[in-house]
């Protein structure tokens, strides 16, 4: 077998990545409308000159693409034109196969949509790509909901599920942890979080997240609402869960904890279990380590470390001690009687 030059290989994997993001900005501009150079830009990750001269690229190719100028301006493909590269891989087909969660998918009523679609899309493929996805979709499937547990879908999901689709306005009566509240808003996304389901909406064009099993009236309106441009459902979720666990467990707990302690700790909690993973220093008795964890509340810790059993040992604070002493005493006294 040959082997091509390093330079050479470069200046091919160069031209793949381009013709890729070629055929990723018609794909978009066909999907999305108008889209400046900037956003482009920024969704690709290159310089806005690149993307000029991609455009150039693409219209020298024969894409009727043409720009706007102006503080609204952008690119944007004429109108009717549709692409027909459409043709999937046989590793993008094996991925899309993989994507489908079914019972998420059951959740949003688009069971039997999703079941029709893979189909449809074997269908397509060519013979030997067709039974690459199919191998995929027999041997691999994803469930993400935890053990002895279920996805706490609710009545209006599948109703949410259509006005985040159709772009419609909504009118919520929502619990939250202050009252109970009533809110205009523009679904934006549905987000599946271990078997938990989560609205992203916008209020005053500002994405904010809700708990759809606290939804606990919901009117899909006429008013349809403009989504915008430059968001982006899963960049949104990674960086609002980051920013949700900082604030939720905002303050500090020293323990002891045993090895049976610790293995407990990575299933009842990963924080705990990764901050003491990072970083601890060994103690008595042999095999026991100190470790210095966040937590989210004294209440919510001494529920926590009270599963470990007499595995872990609260150093501080002198509150959680104090907590942990208390209920301990309450349990005992349940076995005297």
């Amino acid at each position: 077998m040959r082997i091509l030059p390093s330079n050479v290989r470069i200046l091919c994997n160069h031209r793949a990545m381009r013709a890729s993001r070629l055929l990723s900005i018609l794909i978009l501009l066909q999907m999305r409308g108008r889209l400046s150079a900037e956003a482009l830009a920024e969704e690709f990750e290159v310089s806005v000159r690149t993307i000029y001269r991609d455009v150039d690229q693409l219209s020298a190719a024969g894409v009727p693409i043409y720009a706007e100028r102006g503080r609204n301006g952008g690119f944007q493909l004429h109108d009717g034109y549709r692409t027909k590269l459409t043709g999937f891989t046989a590793q993008e087909a094996d991925a899309l196969l993989l994507s489908g969660v079914g019972a998420a998918a059951q959740d949003l009523g688009l069971g039997p949509d999703l079941a029709a679609a893979q189909l449809k899309l074997l269908a397509s493929l060519p013979p030997e790509s067709g039974a690459s996805a199919e191998r995929v979709s027999a041997r691999f499937h994803l469930d993400p909901v935890n053990w002895y547990t279920r996805a706490d879908a609710s009545d209006v999901l599948k109703p949410l599920a259509a006005a985040v689709w159709n772009e419609r306005r909504i009118r919520v009566r929502y619990e939250s942890w202050k009252a109970v509240v009533e809110r205009a808003l523009d679904p934006l996304g549905l987000v599946l979080k271990g078997g938990v389901w989560y609205l992203v909406a916008a209020v005053k064009a500002a994405p904010r997240t809700y708990r759809v099993s606290n939804i606990l009236e919901m009117q899909s309106l006429e008013t349809a609402f403009t989504r915008p441009r430059r968001f982006n459902l899963s960049r949104y979720w990674s960086e609002w869960s980051k920013e949700f666990e900082t604030r939720l467990l905002k303050e500090h707990a020293t323990i002891e904890v045993s090895a049976t302690g610790r293995r407990l700790l990575r299933d009842t909690n990963a924080a705990a279990y990764e901050a003491l993973a990072a970083d601890h220093k060994p103690c008595k008795p042999e095999g026991w380590v100190r470790a210095r964890v966040p937590i989210e509340n004294i209440d919510s810790a001494k529920r926590q470390f009270l599963r470990l059993g007499a595995d872990v040992k609260v150093i501080e604070p002198p509150a959680l001690r104090a907590a942990i002493t208390e209920e301990t005493r309450k349990i005992a006294a349940h076995y005297k009687r």
